[in-house]
């Protein structure tokens, strides 16, 4: 028994944003899904994130899935180096992006990111967050993300800590998880987790939409909300 999968995503630039600087890539052809936040202000989020996209958007799978995951690695190394040589050249601090993305394998799934874009899972009723935000202070600490916006802020809390295009040594952290039928995975950019909690992304999932569908629903509750932030979701099914 070989397992498939279905994918859908949306992205949205919000209610307070002039621009969408958010990006996201969907290659059922490889296995491949990414969720791309960019920052530095508009056209160098957008060319950031634009950039990733279009890179990983290009990548070859050839050989078993480690050698994949070399390749995509590369990649996103390359546009480190681009991103800092690009924004030495426009005399800016940083023209840099967030990374979320998802490796399918017939064994296992790999979730690999950079910054505070989130990777969840959903399996037999429970939803987990698979990554862990690259933030100071931590989650907890975060007055951006929702419900926190009346905790007692603390000096630098919420702020990157890692990103593409921001230091020169760039490091991807990876977590492997299951590849069973009925898994279903959420990559999202901090538009969401700023708008709903996470058990309220538990309840759209427990309506069993189809991808396109639980995208839609999450974008559209998001834009309920304030919708501070470009909105960005996209849908993986593990199938039969």
């Amino acid at each position: 028994m070989k397992t498939r999968y279905r994918s859908a995503g949306r992205t949205v630039t919000g209610k307070v944003r002039k621009h969408n600087e958010d990006a996201i890539l969907m290659r059922d052809d490889v296995g491949l899904w990414v969720v791309a936040d960019g920052m530095g202000g508009h056209s160098a989020g957008d060319y950031a994130s634009g950039l990733l996209i279009e890179r990983l958007g290009a990548v070859r799978r050839d050989g078993d899935v480690f050698d994949f995951i070399e390749t995509v690695e590369d990649a996103v190394v390359q546009v480190n180096t681009d991103l800092l040589r690009t924004a030495a050249e426009r005399g800016v601090d940083v023209i840099g992006t967030t990374l979320v993305l998802l490796v399918h394998s017939a064994d296992f799934m790999l979730c690999g990111w950079v910054g505070d874009s989130r990777g969840y899972c959903y399996e037999e009723g429970r939803l987990s967050q698979v990554t862990e935000d690259h933030v100071h202070g931590g989650i907890k600490s975060d007055i951006t993300q929702f419900g926190m916006q009346s905790a007692q802020p603390t000096p630098g809390a919420g702020v990157l800590t890692r990103a593409i295009g921001a230091e020169r040594d760039l490091f991807i952290d990876w977590v492997v998880t299951g590849s069973r039928p009925g898994m279903q995975f959420l990559l999202c950019s901090d538009g969401i987790n700023k708008e709903m909690s996470d058990d309220e992304i538990d309840a759209e999932f427990r309506r069993r939409l189809q991808p396109q569908g639980l995208a839609d629903e999450l974008i559209d509750l998001g834009l309920q909300r304030a919708a501070r932030d470009n909105i960005s979701a996209v849908i993986v099914q593990l199938q039969d």
